[in-house]
C-alpha cells in the first residue's frame, strides 16, 4: 500500500488515500517519487475542462528514482533518477511521422489503463499517464527519461511540464529572436518558466502581466523588465512600453478568452501570439475578418511547448548547469500530498508560482 491523491469523479475533491500498486509488468518501470509539481492541468482534470477516465490518480509533472523494471526495459535501471514524460510519442501516427511528436495521436491512450486499486478493489486510472501524486508509481517505459547530469532530482520534476512548456513556447512556437520584445500573460509556474526562456533567448523588453500585484518580484526575478497588473487597459499599457507598436511576441499562459484576446491586441502588426493556457469550450474568442487581414498577426496554439523531451531536456540541462535557468525560482511552496487541495485553491485565487509536492 502507498499513499496517493485520487480524483473519485469529475467535480469531486481529491482524496489522499492508500492504494494498491502492482509490480511492473513487461515494458514498465516502478518509480519512487522525489517530487511532483502541482500544475493547472491537474486542476483542469478535476473540473472537467480536460477529460480522462476516472477515478484516477492525478499528477503529471514528476521525477524520482527507479525501484524496479519489467522485462524488456533497458534504458533505465534500479537506482537511476528519471523525469516523467506524461505525453510520450508513439512514433507511428501521422503527427509523429511529421516529426510533431507533441501532437502524437496516441499520447494519452495509457490513461484508459488500470493503474492501481483502492483498498476496496476499485480500479484506478493514471490521470495523465504517470500518476505522479503518489509515493510511488508504475509507468510505461517510454514515459521515463533519465535525469540530466547536474540537475537536482526534486527540481527535475519541473522539467516534466512547466519548463518544457515555457521553454518550448518561446523557442519552438514563437521562435523569439534576440532583441525582440515579449509579453507573458500569467505568472504561474509556466509563466515563470516562459519569462526565464525569453530572457535566455535575448529578448529586450519582457513584460509580465498578471492579476496579482504581489507577483511582481517573482516576475522580475525570472527576467521581466516590466510588470503590468491586468486590467481593461493592459494592451494600451503594453503598446506604450513598446513605442506604441506592441510586442513582437505575446505568450498567453492562462487559457481565458479575455486574456487571449488581450494578448492578441498587445501584439504588434505582423507579430506572433502563442496560446499555452488550456481554456474550456465555453471560452469563445472573437475576431473580425478585417482585423485578421489588417494586423497580419499569427495566432498559434502550443501543446507541451511543441517540445520533444528527449531532445530538449539535454539543452535545458546545459542552461541549468550554466546558471542561466533556475528551476527552484519557479517554486513558491513546498508541500506534502495532503497540501495539494490547498495548492489548487491558491491557483484558483491566482496566488504564487509552482507548488511542489516533496516526498520524504
Amino acid at each position: 500500500m502507498i499513499r496517493a491523491a485520487v480524483l473519485p469523479a469529475v467535480g469531486s475533491p481529491l482524496e489522499v488515500t492508500g492504494i494498491e500498486l502492482p509490480e511492473p509488468g513487461p515494458g514498465q518501470v516502478r518509480i519512487r517519487l522525489a517530487a511532483a509539481g502541482v500544475c493547472h492541468s491537474d486542476l483542469s482534470l478535476t473540473n472537467g475542462t480536460m477529460r480522462v477516465p476516472v477515478p484516477a490518480v492525478l499528477g503529471h509533472e514528476g521525477a524520482g528514482t527507479v525501484v524496479s523494471v519489467g522485462e524488456g526495459v533497458t534504458h533505465v535501471a534500479p537506482g537511476d533518477g528519471v523525469v516523467l514524460n506524461w505525453a510520450p510519442s508513439c512514433g507511428d501516427c501521422h503527427p509523429c511521422s511529421l516529426g510533431e511528436v507533441w501532437l502524437c495521436a496516441n499520447a494519452l491512450t495509457g490513461t484508459a489503463n488500470t493503474h492501481a486499486r483502492t483498498e476496496d478493489g476499485t480500479e484506478l486510472h493514471p490521470g495523465l499517464n504517470v500518476a505522479a501524486f503518489a509515493e510511488e508509481t508504475v509507468v510505461a517505459a517510454h514515459c521515463v527519461l533519465p535525469v540530466p547530469e547536474g540537475v537536482p532530482l526534486a527540481d527535475a520534476a519541473l522539467l516534466g511540464c512547466a519548463v518544457l512548456t515555457g521553454w518550448g513556447a518561446v523557442h519552438h512556437s514563437a521562435r523569439v529572436r534576440e532583441g525582440e520584445t515579449v509579453a507573458v500573460f500569467g505568472v504561474g509556474g509556466v509563466g515563470l518558466a516562459t519569462l526565464q526562456a525569453a530572457r535566455i533567448a535575448g529578448a529586450s523588453t519582457i513584460v509580465a502581466v498578471d492579476v496579482s500585484p504581489e507577483k511582481e518580484a517573482l516576475a522580475r526575478a525570472a527576467g521581466a523588465t516590466e510588470y503590468v497588473v491586468a486590467s481593461e487597459t493592459t494592451a494600451k499599457e503594453i503598446r506604450k512600453l513598446t513605442g506604441g507598436h506592441g510586442v513582437d511576441v505575446a505568450v498567453e499562459c492562462v487559457g481565458r478568452a479575455v486574456t487571449i484576446r488581450t494578448a492578441w491586441d498587445s501584439t504588434r502588426r505582423g507579430g506572433r501570439t502563442t496560446v499555452v493556457g488550456i481554456g474550456g469550450k465555453d471560452q469563445q474568442v472573437a475576431f473580425n475578418a478585417l482585423e485578421i487581414f489588417h494586423w497580419g498577426r499569427t495566432l498559434a496554439g502550443c501543446v507541451y511547448g511543441n517540445s520533444n523531451p528527449a531532445v530538449d531536456l539535454p539543452v535545458l540541462a546545459g542552461h541549468i548547469r550554466a546558471g542561466r535557468l533556475d528551476l527552484s525560482a519557479l517554486v513558491t511552496e513546498r508541500i506534502t500530498l495532503d497540501g495539494i487541495p490547498g495548492a489548487f485553491e491558491n491557483m484558483l485565487a491566482g496566488k504564487g508560482g509552482r507548488a511542489l509536492v516533496v516526498f520524504p
